[in-house]
């Protein structure tokens, strides 16, 4: 099931997708605290407006790769609040069996890896696909700005510029690479950096999600045209820690930063019934998510000699 379908002028839909991400993350976080959660998770709170802006301007048959922060990557695509909770919660349900977590996650065409600089070679190979398939489709590829200081992704731009490739890269700098601000880990221009292999660039210093979805859609349709790959940057704001706790900035700059809220910027824009009745259906949607997740049985460990229990054709697939 998709539960978000969005559609540019629609100011609703925005809203309340950019509002599930933010109540789900929110959720995420106290649940973490609670040691229901496995492994490690890295909030995606004040970048709302970046994915969903982007996937205003995609197409279903896209494919997405996505970065450690996924989870807002995950439910702008479509995807299902109560499959990622359950994954997030080691749970047999989960997207892939409760194995992969908070950062190995695949679903239909959304792939996710925490390796940061490792992620745009596997991405650049699938635009690749793409082209040589004949699918019309393209890859969206997200990055940081702590990615700028991967060779990898070097690597990657000279290729896809080089064989033309279908391939939007998605840089989201959120002006912190864990927890060393961009001014000490960046020199130059992160433009220049694409510009310098031929790929245009697209980049915007907003949180509004109508901005964002303006330049994705111009990138968009640069890549899918065949005319090869296409940047696009945002500076944005991340609110929550890096990962759990490990958060240098001080109060002041955090109270600063709010008043680029992408809710309020967006929210503005539609009723506040209609704000209400969003809160309503995503409180509704989140709360289902968990309780059912919370329910649901861990994977059973395979005995020695035999093949593991874990079927991927017990889930919804393509």
């Amino acid at each position: 099931m998709r539960y978000n379908v969005i559609v540019m002028d629609n100011n609703y839909a925005l809203y309340k997708t950019m509002l599930l991400i933010r109540r789900f993350e929110e959720r995420l976080l106290a649940e973490f605290s609670s040691g229901k959660l496995v492994g490690t998770t890295h909030a995606y709170i004040g970048q709302e407006a970046d994915a969903v802006g982007v996937f205003s301007a995609t197409e279903q048959g896209d494919v997405v790769f996505s970065s450690h922060r996924c989870h807002g990557h995950f439910l702008a695509y479509g995807g299902e609040p109560y499959r990622l909770a359950a994954e997030l919660m080691g749970k047999a349900t989960g997207l892939v069996g409760g194995r992969g977590g908070s950062q190995h996650i695949q679903w239909r065409n959304f792939y996710s890896n925490g390796i940061q600089g490792g992620i745009t070679p596997v991405a650049t190979g699938m635009a690749l696909a793409e082209k040589v398939r004949l699918t019309g489709s393209i890859v969206v590829s997200f990055i940081g700005d702590g990615t700028l200081g991967e060779g990898a992704l070097y690597e990657s731009l000279n290729i896809a510029a080089l064989w033309k490739l279908p391939i939007m890269f998605v840089l989201e700098n959120n002006r912190y690479a864990q927890t060393t601000p961009v001014e000490k880990g960046v020199a130059g221009s992160m433009a220049g950096r694409f510009s310098a292999f031929g790929i245009p660039v697209w980049e915007r210093d907003t949180s509004d999600v109508l901005e964002i979805g303006s330049a994705a859609r111009e990138a968009v349709w640069h890549t899918r045209s065949g005319a090869g790959p296409a940047s696009l940057i945002v500076h944005t704001y991340r609110f929550s820690a890096h990962s759990k706790g490990d958060d240098p900035r001080s109060a002041e700059e955090l109270a600063r930063i709010r008043i680029f809220d992408p809710l309020t910027i967006h929210g503005a824009r539609i009723s506040a019934e209609d704000q209400e009745i969003a809160e309503m259906e995503v409180t509704a949607i989140v709360e289902d998510a968990f309780t059912r997740a919370g329910a649901d049985p861990f994977p059973s460990l395979p005995v020695e000699g035999q093949t593991s229990d874990f079927r991927l054709s017990t889930f919804d697939m393509p």
